[in-house]
């Protein structure tokens, strides 16, 4: 088991970075940074990342296919991988259609264009000369003037055959998931596309990429991650709902709070126990530990604590560091 955590670069760059630090001296192995258009730049923020820590990986968590050409994505993860020491990791994922929407950014194809563009960014990254007349991503024999080494590529996945490409073509998936019957699916569709590509599942790292809020007082940590929660059940499909038996009638109810701005209602009962229960790792480091090893079980090898980590970030890294990551 490896531990990851998130970062958004909604807050100033400079203090990630000192949340990086800390993060490396309790443990983590892995820091991620959310690639959203309205926040700081992912690698600005991983860049400063680099030069502020010795050790701990550094990913995009996760990057898009669409707002870069896959050329650009690869000098950038590459340029990234030459700063840090052979640190970067590549997270890459299909991303969400009314984002691009906003953007005024086609979303065409998800599935085709994040395997094609994986290829691409293998080839730029193993200094070839690449050549590809895929049916969304083409190139004509760019390349790219420097090589930085091996970067491992993570697709963040949610869907079965998103999993299922995973299995087949990444280093590691990360999964917007929190509960082991989640991973009871992913597991085996993961496990599906391995095989059909004659690998072993073992070889791809299965991370739970997690709302997650840890405190000595359970009740500070849930109140903490209801909003989370909340959003991330206005944006599950319905099968993932009536996976965990809760009302699909809920999730119009929930965004229809989230979009007047009404979070004194979700914070007044809208989001159930059992959501919390379905889509968070939440409460007491006992209680965090309990979910984490359930998920180990099940074949989970990465836990990427995210939004919002704990009522107070600081107390939270450390909390993880000492009662789950040390023991």
């Amino acid at each position: 088991m490896t531990f990851g955590i998130e970062f958004v670069p909604s807050d100033p760059v400079l203090k990630i970075a000192h949340y990086a630090k800390l993060a490396e001296q309790q443990g983590f192995d892995n820091v991620w940074i959310t690639d959203h258009y309205n926040n700081r730049d992912v690698y600005s923020t991983l860049s400063v990342l680099a030069m502020s820590t010795n050790s701990i990986k550094l990913g995009t968590g996760v990057t898009n296919p669409y707002t870069r050409n896959a050329a650009i994505t690869a000098s950038s993860i590459a340029s990234l991988n030459e700063i840090s020491g052979g640190r970067a990791i590549l997270g890459l994922g299909p991303g969400d259609k009314a984002t691009f929407d906003a953007m005024g950014i086609s979303w065409d194809k998800p599935l085709t264009t994040t395997k094609e563009s994986i290829a691409a960014i293998r080839g730029f990254i193993s200094g070839e000369k690449v050549n590809l007349d895929g049916e969304m991503v083409k190139f004509n024999g760019a390349k790219m003037a420097f090589r930085a080494g091996n970067v491992p590529i993570y697709i963040g996945a949610q869907g079965p055959k998103m999993l299922e490409l995973s299995g087949e073509v990444a280093d590691g998936v990360l999964i917007n998931a929190s509960h082991p019957k989640d991973f009871e699916v992913a597991v085996q569709q993961i496990a599906s596309g391995a095989k059909k590509a004659g690998r072993d599942p073992k070889e791809v790292d299965v991370a739970a990429y997690a709302c997650f809020s840890i405190d000595k007082d359970a009740a500070k940590a849930a109140k903490a991650a209801q909003i989370v929660v909340a959003f991330i059940v206005a944006g599950s499909p319905d099968m993932v709902l009536e996976r965990h038996g809760i009302d699909v009638a809920a999730k119009a109810d929930i965004g229809g709070a989230i979009a007047k701005g009404d979070f004194g209602a979700l914070m007044g009962g809208m989001v159930t126990t059992d959501m919390m229960e379905a889509f968070s790792i939440c409460g007491t480091p006992d209680d965090c530990k309990a979910r984490i090893n359930d998920l180990l079980d099940i074949g989970v090898t990465q836990i990427v604590a995210g939004s919002p980590i704990g009522p107070d970030k600081e107390k939270a890294i450390k909390l993880i560091g000492k009662e789950i990551i040390g023991k």
